[in-house]
């Protein structure tokens, strides 16, 4: 517990951080800011579960590393032992730049504190598969029958001085799974890299452990399980894009089964000489493994059970014949591939199990439970230590509802809220258009053609500068396709798995058009005058699925279900698309939604508004050049290739 003294005393030193110290290093002052870092600071003091909602430009990440740091340091004025506060994300970009670019900022900064004696420390923490196993790289290099070009030959031969995979981006996903680290690892490899890295986080000179959701759950199950900690025991949990935590939970809490995962097992049981046994499992899964390659409409998973069933048997005669004999990681390896194929199988009215596309564009098993909220509320939100929940979508209006309903946080004692709005002037800097005449959805290929040309009737009008976000890969190639018809001679970018590449090369061409869709609709930076407008064709709903499906059956009717769950999800995500338009205080953009549904008169036209900062709403193109015109310099309009 710490005294009054010592937290009256770190809210005076958190002031003095942000309204002297950061303002003296270049950093704006932002009261938004500050208070939404006291707020943080008094959760940890009073061991809170706070839930944050902090609208774009508010500066949320240096508000928690702040506070983190406020709080780490009065802990050790009263005499506390030392814990790090553990900082987890969705995403790795914002991983690397809290290591890369905030916290270097804050060391510089505050070097001159007297609290502040050394810079400050992060350590990074990833899943084994993102770290390379020394002596599994060893046999990959041995093992190499068919020489690589010289660029593949490079990236393999740079993890010799590089631990950490992503730092590697030109690996070849063949090389990455055989010399990453597996999930079930006893190797006793001489000076082991990857296991001289995991100790030397746990020491004490780090102040954050960062790492991603999955992992930080992770973590609370083994604890709760009573397995060996992945993550040190720490002070406080700052929960990062907290929106997407229910999605991490489904995923940490169930299990998936992939063809990726039988080969691995294949290929080990190779490894140690059992090729009867490896070449029994590769015969019994090659259906399978087949179907799940091929992304076929007609695949589904009732359609998989008698694969999945010869694959069980196959498992099981393995395990029978010759588990004694196996690698005591070879041997845990077949325990949980057999234990997911008998979960997947299993009838269960406590788990969902359905097909869904993988990073790598196959299909993937997924068996999630239908209900995450007991379980989160046993593993993560009964331990008594403070909980930082924060986001910019974890509210809709004024309500948290929705994501405390995923996450089973409803009626807890512990929890608090705080909605900070965007400092940023949206009425100045931003316009609401919606199409007086919109393109209605009956009749695919006519809808398709109005888009299309809605859309470029818009990007004309504001020289190119333009972000188009679809919900569908379909609805996306068929607008595509009639836009590429039309010639415009305005640079057009289609963002499809080269992703790196394709943003890149946008953001390099002035006055260019990207059409994209999925993980375009968060996550991503367009600072400045690379988007001037953003088009959203349709209103993001989510499509129906397994777990929508189960959870519609808690409502009397659709409408309820709808008006609860649908769209508030719906509401989120636009949000999301919203936040790609204006990042910065001088930035200024048209958002352009073209749905039929939330225009004036729409059924969703009030939830749109709602969804939304408050912001003008034109109705005419004639209005989209002349707010262009006035806020954009000459320049602007030259600029276009």
């Amino acid at each position: 517990m710490i005294n009054e003294l010592t937290r009256k005393n770190a809210h005076t030193e958190l002031d003095h951080i942000f309204k002297t110290v950061l303002p003296a290093h270049g950093m704006t002052e932002r009261p938004e800011q500050t208070r939404l870092s006291h707020t943080m600071l008094d959760a940890m003091f009073d061991d809170k579960i706070a839930m944050s909602d902090a609208g774009t430009g508010i500066g949320k990440t240096y508000a928690y590393l702040v506070a983190g740091l406020v709080f780490c340091h009065s802990r050790r004025v009263d005499g506390l032992p030392f814990q790090p506060v553990i900082i987890a994300t969705s995403s790795i970009a914002l991983q690397n730049a809290i290591l890369r670019e905030y916290l270097p900022f804050l060391s510089d900064a505050l070097a001159d504190d007297p609290h502040i004696t050394t810079p400050i420390q992060a350590a990074l923490r990833k899943g084994k598969s993102h770290y390379v196993c020394d002596k599994r790289f060893c046999q990959h290099l041995a093992q190499r029958s068919v020489r690589k070009n010289t660029a593949q030959e490079k990236s393999l031969h740079a993890l010799q001085q590089t631990l950490d995979l992503d730092e590697v981006p030109q690996l070849s996903s063949y090389d990455r799974v055989r010399v990453c680290v597996p999930q079930n690892c006893s190797c006793q490899h001489q000076n082991c890299r990857y296991r001289q890295y995991v100790a030397d986080c746990g020491r004490k000179c780090y102040t954050f452990q960062i790492c991603n959701h999955n992992l930080w759950l992770a973590d609370c199950m083994h604890r709760e399980n009573g397995m060996k900690p992945i993550m040190p025991d720490a002070c406080a949990v700052i929960v990062d894009e907290a929106h997407k935590l229910p999605e991490a939970a489904r995923e940490m809490f169930g299990c998936e089964l992939t063809a990726g995962d039988i080969l691995q097992l294949v290929f080990r049981l190779k490894q140690e000489q059992f090729i009867l046994a490896a070449e029994r499992l590769f015969s019994s899964a090659s259906p399978l493994i087949q179907k799940l390659s091929e992304m076929s409409a007609e695949t589904s998973l009732d359609g998989l059970r008698d694969d999945l069933q010869k694959i069980l048997t196959a498992l099981f005669v393995i395990g029978r014949k010759i588990s004694a004999h196996l690698d005591s990681a070879t041997k845990r390896e077949l325990a949980q591939l057999t234990d997911r194929v008998v979960l997947i199988l299993r009838k269960n009215p406590a788990n969902i199990k359905y097909l869904e596309e993988g990073d790598d564009g196959k299909l993937v098993i997924r068996c999630v439970p239908v209900d995450i909220t007991p379980l989160m509320q046993r593993m993560v939100w009964s331990k008594q230590i403070p909980l930082l929940l924060t986001s910019g979508t974890l509210a809709i209006g004024n309500s948290f509802l929705r994501f405390q309903e995923e996450c089973g946080l409803c009626g807890n004692q512990r929890v608090t809220e705080s909605i900070l709005a965007s400092p940023f002037d949206y009425a100045s800097n931003c316009r609401l258009y919606f199409p007086e005449k919109a393109a209605h959805k009956e009749g695919e290929g006519k809808y398709c053609e109005e888009t299309a040309q809605e859309i470029i009737r818009l990007f004309r009008a504001a020289n190119g500068h333009t972000l188009v976000l679809f919900t569908s890969y379909r609805d996306m190639s068929a607008v595509c396709e009639r836009i590429a018809a039309e010639k415009t001679g305005i640079p057009i970018f289609v963002m499809h798995k080269d992703r790196p590449r394709i943003l890149e090369q946008f953001k390099s061409t002035p006055g260019a058009v990207l059409l994209a869709t999925g993980a375009a609709w968060e996550g991503i930076d367009f600072p400045g005058d690379c988007v001037s407008l953003l088009i959203i064709p349709r209103l993001p709903f989510a499509f129906p699925d397994a777990i929508h499906e189960h959870e519609k059956q808690n409502y009397q009717t659709l409408q309820d279900f709808i008006r609860n769950v649908i769209v508030p999800e719906m509401q989120i995500k636009l949000r999301q698309g919203f936040g790609r338009a204006i990042r910065r205080e001088t930035d200024t953009c048209v958002v352009a939604i073209l749905d039929e549904r939330c225009g004036y008169g729409g059924r969703y036209h009030a939830d749109v508004l709602k969804a939304l900062p408050e912001i003008p709403v034109i109705t005419q193109l004639d209005d989209v050049c002349r707010f262009l015109y006035a806020v954009k310099p000459e320049s602007y309009f030259r600029s276009a290739a």
